[in-house]
C-alpha cells in the first residue's frame, strides 16, 4: 500500500494539473463528451497553438485526457466518466457566488444563461433541465435519493417500457449523483443518466446550441417533458 506521503504527492500533482486557468478551461470544454483537436482548444482558450500543445501534453501525461492522432490532427478527450465527474464536481465547488462580477458582454451573459438552463455534463443532462428531470423522477418514484442515488424497480420498469436500454453490467454505476455547478444540487449521472440524455436528444426534445454544451428545448420537447414529468421549460 502506498505511504500517506505518496498519496499526498499524487493529490498535489493532480491538483496542479487543474491549477492553471487554461488547462481548467480545456477540461471544462471537454465536458461536452466530444473529441477536440489541439487547434480547436487553442482557439477556445485564446492561446497560441504551441502553448495549447504544452498544456495538453501535461493533461495527457497526468491521466486526465486521452489522445489519438488522425492524419495531421491530434484529438483529445476526457479520460473517462470518472474524470468528467471530478471536473464537474470541482466546478460546482468553485462556482462563483451571487456577488460575483456580472458578465462583461451581452454574448457572454447569453452563453452563461444558456448553460444554466440546459446543457450536457459529459454524457448526461445538467443545468436547470437536468435537475428538474431528476426531481421529477424522484417525485414519481422512479429514482430514490434517500440512501444515495438508485433507480427503483418502478424506475427500471419505466426505462424498459420506453425502450431505453440500460447495461446489464460494467464498472460504472447505474445511477449516481453529480453535483450541478449552476444549480448547486445533484442531477442524475451514471449509465442511466447517459441513456436518458441520449434518448432525449434522439427524440428531438433538445438540440445542441452551436458547438458547445448548451442545449435548447424544442417545441415538441417542451410538450413531452410537461406531459411526462410536469417539467416546465421556457420557450
Amino acid at each position: 500500500m502506498p505511504a500517506p506521503d505518496d498519496h499526498a504527492a499524487a493529490l498535489a500533482r493532480l491538483a496542479g494539473l487543474l491549477a492553471d486557468p487554461t488547462r481548467a478551461a480545456m477540461c471544462l470544454a471537454l465536458l461536452d463528451h466530444r473529441a477536440w483537436t489541439a487547434g480547436e482548444l487553442a482557439r477556445h482558450t485564446g492561446v497560441a497553438p504551441s502553448t495549447a500543445t504544452e498544456h495538453l501534453t501535461r493533461l495527457v501525461q497526468g491521466g486526465l485526457l486521452t489522445q489519438h492522432h488522425q492524419g495531421r490532427h491530434r484529438y483529445v478527450r476526457l479520460a473517462d466518466a470518472a474524470t468528467a465527474h471530478l471536473v464537474e464536481s470541482l466546478a460546482a465547488r468553485a462556482a462563483p457566488g451571487p456577488a460575483a462580477a456580472p458578465a462583461r458582454t451581452l454574448r457572454q451573459d447569453r452563453a452563461t444563461g444558456a448553460l444554466a438552463r440546459a446543457r450536457t455534463c459529459y454524457d448526461h443532462l445538467a443545468g436547470h433541465l437536468g435537475c428538474a428531470i431528476t426531481d421529477a423522477m424522484t417525485r414519481t418514484g422512479l429514482l430514490d435519493q434517500d440512501t444515495g442515488f438508485a433507480l427503483t424497480q418502478t424506475g427500471l420498469a419505466w426505462f424498459d417500457e420506453h425502450g431505453i436500454a440500460l447495461p446489464k453490467s460494467g464498472r460504472r454505476p447505474l445511477a449516481r449523483a453529480c453535483l450541478d455547478w449552476t444549480e448547486r444540487r445533484p442531477h442524475l449521472a451514471g449509465t442511466a443518466g447517459a441513456a436518458l440524455c441520449t434518448w432525449v436528444l434522439d427524440s428531438g426534445w433538445c438540440v445542441r446550441v452551436g458547438s458547445g454544451r448548451a442545449l435548447q428545448t424544442t417545441d415538441s420537447g417542451r410538450t413531452a417533458l410537461q406531459q411526462l414529468w410536469g417539467v416546465h421549460t421556457p420557450a
